[in-house]
């Protein structure tokens, strides 16, 4: 039996707004979901679970008949979907009554309940979230029960107000297989049996690493889970080192010359600077940002001192004194509040 699991698709999102790029990345999210949807539809997938946020906030009606439509390709497949803290089920909202493919269950209960997919010998665990906001636990008394062959949970959440999970319970639980949502970092909580799939895309702008979707075989005794990496884009830290010789004209070309070999691709900078720069210079960040898809810009450089000669003509002044007991301290927090007070020091002299 071929599983797809993904989580927190967010579609509808419009990560980085304001930016350049933010209409892109709205659609880059929509694009990841079809290419799920093509994958089951090339796989022969049996089951594709969706452990909640599959939308970023809950659904206009037009948006659920989009995503039907998606499912309505992938007849062979079984789609089974919760609804998470940004998608929740809204009273009066358009879950409530609108008429799913017959290859779609919505687990709507705000308790588990259990479905059977008969034609796999398969059990689904899962429930869906009323509220931005679940600080109950709802996961920790749930256990497998009845004839199926198979007993997979789906469940979001994992933190203080979004159904606090203990996770040595869950191990514990005996389902074949948990499919975790709410975390969009990938993560694998039990070889083979309990992961979180992350988002399929980064939807904030800390979201560093891959990204992407789980993969499942069950195979009578035997189930292998594997991450499988699938976003079109990456949020990644961009390091550059200046010296006290660079200008801000050298440090846009430097910039730009890194950002050139990035052209053929979508991911997004963290642009962080380090080193020293000359007394009398102050980057412009703003300037840098607007060089490419730099989404923040961190200078973590200091002025360039000659700390031996000014020890030298400040020896048994305050600033010779200040000079020696940061030097003795020895660690990069120090280094930093020394450039800066002197900086603070010189300019009173």
């Amino acid at each position: 039996m071929k599983i797809i699991h993904i989580a927190d698709v967010h579609l509808g999102a419009e990560p980085d707004i304001g930016r350049p790029w933010s209409e892109q990345r709205k659609t880059d999210i929509w694009e990841s979901f079809r290419r799920v949807i093509d994958r089951c539809r090339k796989e022969n997938t049996d089951l594709l679970l969706i452990a909640g946020d599959l939308f970023h906030r809950p659904p206009l009606k037009r948006e659920l008949k989009e995503v039907n439509s998606y499912f309505r390709s992938i007849p062979k497949t079984t789609v089974v979907l919760v609804a998470g803290n940004h998608d929740y089920l809204r009273r009066g909202g358009f879950f409530d009554d609108y008429s799913w493919n017959d290859n779609v269950v919505v687990l709507m209960s705000h308790t588990c309940e259990k479905v059977e997919i008969s034609k796999l010998n398969l059990a689904v665990y899962g429930c869906s979230y009323y509220e931005r906001e679940v600080p109950e636990p709802l996961y920790d008394d749930i256990e497998p029960s009845g004839l199926c062959r198979y007993h997979i949970l789906v469940a979001h959440g994992g933190d203080a107000t979004h159904s606090p999970i203990d996770r040595r319970r869950l191990i514990n639980a005996g389902f074949d297989y948990v499919a975790l949502g709410h975390i969009h970092k990938p993560e694998i909580i039990a070889k083979n049996r309990i992961a979180y799939s992350g988002s399929l895309e980064p939807i904030d702008c800390n979201d560093f690493g891959s990204h992407g979707y789980m993969e499942v075989i069950l195979e009578k005794d035997n189930i292998q889970a594997c991450f499988v990496p699938a976003a079109v884009c990456e949020y990644k830290v961009m390091d550059l080192v200046v010296d006290e010789t660079n200008t801000q004209y050298d440090l846009e070309q430097l910039l730009a010359g890194h950002l050139a070999k990035e052209a053929g691709n979508r991911n997004i900078f963290h642009v962080h600077l380090s080193g020293i720069r000359d007394r009398s210079v102050e980057f412009d960040l703003e300037r840098l940002k607007n060089l490419g898809r730099v989404v923040r810009v961190r200078d973590d450089t200091h002025p360039y001192y000659d700390l031996d000669e000014l020890s030298r003509i400040y020896e048994g002044s305050l600033i010779g004194e200040f000079i020696k007991r940061m030097r003795d301290l020895d660690d990069s927090a120090s280094e930093k509040a020394l450039y800066y007070g002197l900086d603070a020091l010189l300019d009173n002299c």
